[in-house]
């Protein structure tokens, strides 16, 4: 492992809340000895218990994680953690301070950028630092996403699911406690570059819950989520502390395979299905109107297999590849 020129400004390791930054080398004209600031916090509790970390921010456009996250790090007792919760609230900090879905430094999407590189572009450091310094080590990751700007999600959950890996206890009972109503599970991610891949590479059970979206911050899935949150890390027993507004847990609808729904031509697209909503196969999911020919009819988007719409895009104008929906198949 090649050593990493990051540095944290805290001892994550003390007991009790402990609060700083990471600091990434970033030599410019404006500042030839400067670094990029990513906040982050941990809450080492007294008693043992498992070592947890929560992200955010990975994509810098999704707002509810960070959030989320900071309300967590403002308000959590560290006398009801038992061993330690990492929190990175805003884990992408360029994106996420210039409010896009990848850094404005060099272009980096961070959740494509696993396991980095020591030594690289800003974004390739910042995953190379998440991936080999707080991830490895870890029990359990929960990674936070939303839609961003282009996409509205249907709260729901993904993991990585192998029969009979040591971590599907674990797994498990996050999904149950999480009570979120789709469960997305797919196959191992040795090879990839998400923060789930990392996530597997550590032999961490590792989570994405995607939260939302459309460029807003909503109210009732941020409060929602951060009660689920809590139920989760109680399960685990990372959490002994009270849980506020408390969610019941539906019989949440499990999936295995997923599928995408892209423009064919640039237009105006109008969906016809909205997140969440039941698709039968061949439906008629959306049409793409041509304002700028007049008299042409518009395209109509079909799906060929029935599922569940888990996000629609939400900007109407859209050019040929963009993602108009993503969709969990039901079992064939």
């Amino acid at each position: 492992m090649s050593r990493s020129p990051i540095q944290c400004s805290v001892d994550l390791t003390v007991t009790g809340r402990n609060l700083g930054t990471l600091r990434v080398p970033h030599s410019v004209h404006r500042s030839a000895y400067g670094h990029i600031p990513l906040p982050i916090a941990s809450f080492v509790g007294q008693k043992p218990g498992p070592a947890v970390l929560l992200m955010a921010g990975n994509h810098g456009d999704e707002y509810e994680g960070q959030v989320i996250l900071s309300d967590l790090i403002r308000t959590l007792n560290p006398d009801d953690i038992c061993g330690r919760l990492t929190l990175l609230p805003m884990a992408n900090f360029p994106a996420a301070e210039a409010g896009l879905r990848t850094s404005p430094l060099d272009s980096g999407n961070l959740n494509r950028s696993f396991p980095g590189r020591a030594l690289g572009a800003p974004t390739e450091m910042i995953a190379y630092y998440i991936e080999h310094h707080l991830i490895a080590g870890m029990d359990m990751v929960i990674d936070l996403h939303s839609g961003g700007s282009s996409l509205y999600c249907v709260p729901f959950a993904m993991t990585s699911w192998v029969e009979g890996n040591d971590r599907n206890v674990m797994r498990q009972k996050v999904l149950d406690a999480l009570g979120l109503p789709f469960v997305l599970r797919h196959g191992p991610e040795a090879d990839g570059w998400y923060s789930s891949s990392a996530s597997w590479r550590a032999g961490a059970a590792g989570f994405t819950l995607e939260l939302g979206g459309g460029g807003t911050g909503d109210p009732v899935i941020r409060q929602g989520a951060q009660t689920r949150i809590l139920r989760a890390l109680a399960a685990v027993g990372s959490y002994t502390g009270p849980i506020v507004g408390d969610v019941l847990a539906p019989a949440y609808r499990d999936f295995q395979g997923e599928d995408y729904v892209f423009a064919q031509e640039p237009g105006l697209y109008e969906p016809l299905v909205r997140a969440g909503e039941e698709i039968k196969a061949g439906q008629k999911v959306a049409h793409i109107h041509f304002p700028e020919t007049p008299g042409k009819a518009p395209l109509d988007v079909h799906f060929d297999q029935a599922g569940v719409a888990m996000a629609h895009r939400v900007p109407a104008r859209v050019i040929r590849g963009d993602c108009l929906f993503h969709i969990a198949l039901n079992p064939s």
